[in-house]
């Protein structure tokens, strides 16, 4: 058995002041919904800069200190990982501004939870407000995915 595998490296992070979240509409590959902000790990960029950088090309704004809270993962068709690092912060400067991979918005926690998210924000939500859980796995073959912790 290989102890080595293909991975697409992403991420996403939580931008949030007091009880507003960031958020963005996105439409991608056939779905619509509310997600947090993020992207792909470019070639020879560090993790903390890609989150960073994602950041203000998404948003317009310049994170400062993103904390590391988790992993989002599961195996593309080909075999291949995809896996997406969690991040959050509060620690933000620039002005708003939304890009073409969607409108970003401000909106509450409990606004939030009555908004059409798409792919499991709402259990990502829950690793990146609380120390319980740390990954949200999609098996293989799987209807859907769980949280670990």
């Amino acid at each position: 058995m290989s102890r080595t595998s293909t991975v697409e490296l992403t991420n996403l992070c939580l931008i949030y002041r007091e009880n507003k979240i960031l958020v963005e509409e996105k439409t991608w590959r056939g779905q619509k919904g509310i997600i947090f902000p993020g992207g792909h790990v470019e070639k020879g960029e560090s993790l903390l800069a890609s989150v960073i950088r994602e950041m203000q090309e998404e948003t317009g704004l310049t994170i400062e200190h993103p904390i590391p809270c988790g992993f989002k993962d599961w195996f593309n068709d080909d075999g291949s990982r995809y896996l997406v690092l969690l991040y959050k912060t509060d620690r933000f400067s620039g002005e708003l501004r939304s890009s073409e991979e969607g409108r970003v918005f401000w909106t509450t926690r409990e606004e939030f939870e009555r908004l059409p998210v798409i792919w499991n924000m709402r259990e990502i939500l829950q690793i990146l407000d609380a120390d319980e859980y740390s990954e949200f796995f999609w098996p293989e073959g799987a209807d859907e995915g769980v949280l670990l912790g």
